[in-house]
């Protein structure tokens, strides 16, 4: 059955998958391109011309361009007499080409007066297939030059020859300025429906109500159309969709329309025009009927489907989404099919989805700047599908597994089998309240061998320590020998010191190291129910999850036990199932042989418990997790401290993943499995993202800025990439709320705490992890226990740096938004990048208010259930 379910639904989804690309490129039939046209706008720019750097094409290109059109229009129409492009009524009469011949008429009187001129001698040629001239094209809508000033140049050419003139400009500017008609003999209306919104199903209808519009302003005048057309790709502009299909449309139903009512006109364009990028945008490139290789763009006679080619991506995709599900159905057999089909229905998802806009991103003409930024967005698209990928197991496996493989062994033991256990607890300048009443609860443990090391180290003030010590003394008269204190200065290895100074002052009976923070309140049968673990010789690592007892005081304290909460009932209950669970420093038991064997606690590591347990996962050991509450410590108090505790968390993660890179990566052989390694990668892969994503977000502001100044040259990023980051934290706020709620059997209020809390440290880990990448110099940052909360002023310079970011993303969107363009689709999108990337940000400022409102009651977010392991590994039983 497993196999089968393995097998059938990657298939049935396979298929749903093939359909649906069917579906969305099903051939529609369309009016045949007629067999010859009335006219091409006609600019022979290859992709390395650019009239603004007078750089023209050769005559010998102007002629391949005419010969390629030769038979299949009547006319050409052109724009400017400059350089080379003088030439074409020459070339064109070669090929039995008519012309319009354009002038270009811009901002600049004596470039106005010499293209002018140049105009003149090629009129004096007297060329019979010179049909019309146009003086200026929409010269009044770009605000070249005035009405008056236009009129006084058509009245000039106008005098020098018997040829019909004209200017053109959009249909809206003869309305406006009708005294234009009379200084022409014909008018010329560019009619564009993308550049006004309009849907393509609806182009057509507008452009012929807008011709008509204009014929009837003007019913003594001859009108034509000077450019009619649609960019194959391109900035979505309202309802306008720029694409390869909408292109094909348009001109394939207008072209019909217009052969039947007899239209004069000229498509624009003949030619994708790459320069025109700098001036017009990522659309500006694509109005060509042929690309800048001078091949044809679209069919012309046959259906029109949306990817000619969609079998070939529809196939690759399947073929990407199954590579992903081999990798991630290798260790699924407890999966039920809920979960397998989750998982294939993601991976197909973002397969397709990968496929599609790598497609898309492929059809955009390649420059250096298009080609460096689709690699970049290649990297980052292979971690955003490593990173979903990874989320989405973790999601299938809390959700849907039908048995755990690894449930931890209760053992009912004779207290003469139980081994002795030396318990560890490391301080430095604690309370000397806080660290008795933490002894006070070993000293009631239910369990008939162990001692308690205290290790205070490094401590200066003895008014600290000594209590501690005296305390101790006062134990042992009550509950025998059991409690040693050491007073150690100086120490090095910070905590890790701390604890091998206390493993070599370890009862040599001792068989099981455990250690607790010096804040933590344990409960009685603590060893008696997990010792018994040890008795399975391949067990080196008992753990328990950390709890806290504080959560009461006030709501931050709350939030705070909402988002630890997170993590030890759902990701560490599923790495245990593949004996790769985190060992932590607090609550924590090892075999003492094993310690010995692999050399101890690594003092230059801030994180030794994590490092220490993949140790020992290197060495072939095994280790139990059991979510149940066996102690309570102490939270932060307080936003600043809780950011230097995850600081110091994530930090260590990485300088444990850069030191272990061989081990994980199979390059020096070890022990590890499959899982594990997959575990210890991928279980810090969101925290990689988060540093990644401050990478995303400074380049995201820069490009805003660039938005803002150069409004002209620079437009928002290719939509479907803007949407990615979008996608991606709705997907992982949707996992993250399920999760919660299911899981961790949180109320909604608490879902949402927990969100908001984990958002807030989003910046601080990302700093961790380029810190713990970039240095390996952090000193260690002992969590402070009992702080004031801080005032308000002190709360906002706690989250300085994430307060001027979110600033730094509204401003930048609100600048994006007084744009002329910001009524475009991308332009919004863009915008909601930039606010959805201000969302941690903002969330750090307002959980450092709420750490500083300490009158705020933890009752806004409630308390949370404990933690019994109902439902996932074990059941505690009351007794022994």
């Amino acid at each position: 059955m497993r196999y089968s379910s393995n097998i059938l639904i990657p298939v049935l989804i396979a298929l749903l998958t093939v359909a649906a690309w069917a579906l969305l490129n099903r051939p529609a039939d369309e009016p045949p391109w007629p067999n010859r046209i009335q006219g091409f706008s006609f600019a022979p720019m290859r992709a390395h011309n650019d009239p603004a750097f007078k750089n023209f094409p050769t005559i010998e290109e102007i002629d391949e361009d005419l010969a390629l059109l030769q038979g299949t229009v009547h006319a050409v129409r052109t724009y400017t007499v400059e350089s080379t492009l003088a030439a074409i009524p020459r070339l064109a009469a070669a090929r039995g080409l008519n012309v319009t011949l354009g002038a270009w008429i811009g901002a600049d009187p004596d470039a106005n007066e010499i293209e002018l001129a140049r105009l003149g001698e090629i009129l004096s040629k007297g060329y019979r297939n010179l049909v019309r001239v146009m003086v200026g094209n929409e010269a009044i809508l770009r605000e070249d030059v005035s009405v008056s000033e236009l009129t006084q140049y058509l009245d000039r050419v106008r005098k020098m020859t018997w040829l019909p003139v004209s200017t053109a400009e959009p249909w809206h500017v003869w309305l406006k300025y009708p005294e234009l008609a009379d200084h022409v003999d014909f008018i010329t209306v560019h009619l564009l429906p993308y550049w006004e919104g309009v849907p393509v199903e609806q182009a057509v209808a507008y452009a012929v109500s807008r011709y008509d519009e204009v014929k009837a302003a003007f019913p003594n005048k001859e009108v034509i159309i000077g450019e009619v057309g649609w960019p194959s790709n391109g900035r979505r502009n309202r309802g306008a969709e720029a694409s390869l299909t909408n292109q094909t449309r348009f001109l394939r139903r207008f072209l019909a329309h217009a052969e039947q009512a007899g239209y004069v006109y000229y498509v624009m364009e003949a030619f994708d025009q790459t320069w025109k990028t700098r001036i017009e945008g990522a659309t500006g490139a694509y109005w060509g009927v042929y690309n800048t290789d001078r091949e044809p763009k679209f069919v012309f006679t046959q259906p029109v489907v949306r990817i000619p080619h969609w079998q070939e991506l529809a196939g690759l995709s399947v073929v990407m989404a199954i590579l992903l599900l081999v990798f991630l159905y290798r260790d699924s057999s407890s999966l039920s099919s809920k979960g397998k089909g989750f998982l294939a229905l993601v991976m197909y998802g973002i397969s397709t989805a990968a496929v599609w806009i790598v497609y898309d991103y492929t059809r955009l003409y390649m420059t250096p700047a298009t080609a460096i930024v689709g690699i970049l967005l290649l990297v980052g698209g292979v971690g955003v599908i490593v990173l979903i990928m990874a989320e989405t197991h973790e999601w299938a496996e809390a959700l849907w597994l039908r048995r755990w493989r690894r449930p931890f062994p209760l053992r009912a033991v004779p207290d003469e089998e139980l081994p002795v256990v030396s318990i560890h607890v490391p301080a430095y300048n604690e309370p000397p309240e806080l660290l008795i009443e933490t002894l006070d609860a070993l000293a009631a443990l239910d369990y008939p061998g162990y001692e308690v090391l205290v290790i205070d180290n490094n401590t200066k003030d003895p008014a600290v320590w000594q209590p501690v010590e005296a305390h101790c003394r006062h134990l042992n008269e009550a509950v025998g020998e059991r409690f040693r204190f050491f007073h150690v200065d100086p120490l090095a290895g910070y905590k890790a010191g701390a604890l091998n100074y206390a493993l070599r002052e370890t009862d040599p009976r001792a068989e099981v190291i455990a250690v607790i923070d010096a804040d933590y309140i344990v409960q009685p049968l603590w060893l008696r129910h997990l010792v018994p673990a040890f008795q399975d010789p391949e067990v080196a690592i008992v753990q328990a999850p950390q709890d806290y007892r504080d959560a009461d005081q006030n709501a931050f304290k709350a939030m705070c036990m909402a988002e630890y909460r997170g993590f030890f009932h759902i990701g560490m209950v599923t790495r245990n199932e593949r004996n790769a669970i985190i060992q932590h420093g607090t609550m924590t038991m090892i075999r003492r042989p094993t310690l010995d064997a692999v050399g101890g606690w690594a003092e230059w590591c801030i994180t030794e418990d994590a490092e220490l347990g993949l140790r020992v996962f290197e060495e072939g050991h095994k280790a139990l997790y059991i979510p149940c509450t066996y102690g309570r410590g102490l939270m932060p108090d307080t936003f600043a401290d809780f950011k230097k505790q995850r600081y110091r968390w994530a930090y260590g993660a990485v300088r444990t993943l850069k030191h272990h890179r061989h081990q994980l990566l199979g390059i020096r052989k070890t022990t590890l499995s499959a899982g594990q390694r997959y575990h210890f990668v991928a279980g810090w892969l969101p925290w990689f993202a988060d540093g990644f994503n401050l990478l995303f977000n400074f380049a995201a502001l820069a490009w805003s800025v660039a938005m803002v100044m150069f409004p002209l040259q620079v437009t928002p990023p290719y939509i479907t990439v803007a949407l990615v980051p979008l996608v991606l934290f709705g997907f992982k706020m949707s996992k993250s709320f399920l999760l919660y709620r299911r899981r961790v059997t949180a109320t909604l209020r608490q879902s949402f705490a927990a969100g908001l809390a984990g958002l807030a440290l989003s910046h601080t880990i990302a700093r961790a992890m380029f810190g713990g990448f970039v240095s390996g110099g952090l000193g260690f940052f002992r969590t402070p226990k009992l702080a004031q909360a801080p005032a308000f002023i002190r709360a906002l310079a706690d989250a300085r740096e994430e307060g001027l970011f979110a600033i730094a993303f509204w401003l930048a969107a609100g600048l994006i938004m007084l744009r002329d363009d910001a009524f475009m689709l991308d332009v919004r999108v863009w915008v909601a990048v930039l606010i959805v990337q201000s969302i941690p940000y903002l969330a750090a400022v307002v959980v450092s208010l709420i750490s500083a409102a300490k009158t705020l009651p933890a009752s806004l977010v409630g308390p949370m259930p404990e933690m019994t392991g109902a439902g996932s590994t074990a059941r505690v039983e009351q007794g022994h």
